[in-house]
């Protein structure tokens, strides 16, 4: 945390189309291999099964399980994100969709779903009811999955970030106890240099994001850590970065 918010917040789609050429160039994108992995093992699917990748980026995760022989979507709103996906999968089965994860959704459901490292969920704008924004993004995935499917979703760990707020925050207006909303200056360490940000964010706790996901049609089955390089099926620490939520289409 640094200084309360002063102008508007960050505009995501601007910043991952000009971050795209160096994004596979951040230190979490190393674990994609081992990630997938753990996914295919707790999907349990035959090869040719249907993977929809939900804010897939540069579409990492997508590519490695088409590898794995299945048939992949992947949804992003950058379209210089998908630029560099499609520049990475030539000769894969992989359909690449550039629309905004709170309207899109499929009319053939898929077999599983993955939504990672903040894939749409809490990607706020000015104006973005979080809530709102949040549910949309998760019924749209669960309208897009059969019956039965899994769906793994990570998403910003609200405890670790709440752990970082003291009352200075509250009365300089960079954090409201009484909505959980955060509006502040922070400075990343990007390949391209140190970048501001002007953040703009909701922080869900896992009961809440829980409750938001048996709303939009999912039973959740595991709260785990979701730490890059760090996946597996333990308890989530209260302060890494991302939660990971294993859940099952209702």
């Amino acid at each position: 945390m640094s200084e309360p918010l002063a102008e508007h917040p960050t505009d995501w789609r601007k910043f991952f189309d000009a971050h795209a050429p160096r994004y596979m160039e951040n230190t979490f994108t190393r674990h994609t291999a081992a990630e997938v992995g753990m996914l295919m093992q707790l999907f349990g699917l035959p090869a040719g099964s249907r993977i929809l990748d939900m804010g897939c980026g540069t579409g990492r995760h997508a590519i490695e399980f088409a590898r794995h022989g299945f048939r992949v979507t992947g949804v992003d709103f950058s379209e210089g994100m998908l630029e560099q996906a499609r520049a990475a999968s030539s000769g894969l089965d992989i359909e690449w969709i550039c629309a905004d994860a709170t309207e899109w959704r499929s009319d053939e459901p898929f077999d599983a779903a993955v939504c990672l490292c903040e894939g749409g969920v809490g990607l706020l704008g000015e104006r973005d009811d979080p809530e709102v924004h949040d549910r949309a993004i998760l019924e749209n995935i669960a309208a897009s999955l059969r019956p039965g499917a899994p769906f793994v979703m990570t998403a910003l760990n609200g405890y670790q970030i709440i752990r970082q707020m003291k009352d200075e925050h509250v009365q300089a207006g960079a954090f409201d106890p009484a909505t959980m909303i955060a509006h502040y200056k922070d400075d990343w360490e990007l390949p391209e240099g140190r970048t501001t940000f002007r953040i703009r964010e909701r922080l869900f706790i896992p009961p809440e994001m829980v409750r938001l996901l048996r709303g939009a049609g999912f039973q959740v089955v595991h709260v785990w850590g979701g730490t890059a390089g760090e996946w597996g099926a333990r308890p989530l620490k209260l302060d890494e970065i991302e939660a990971m939520y294993v859940c099952v289409r209702h």
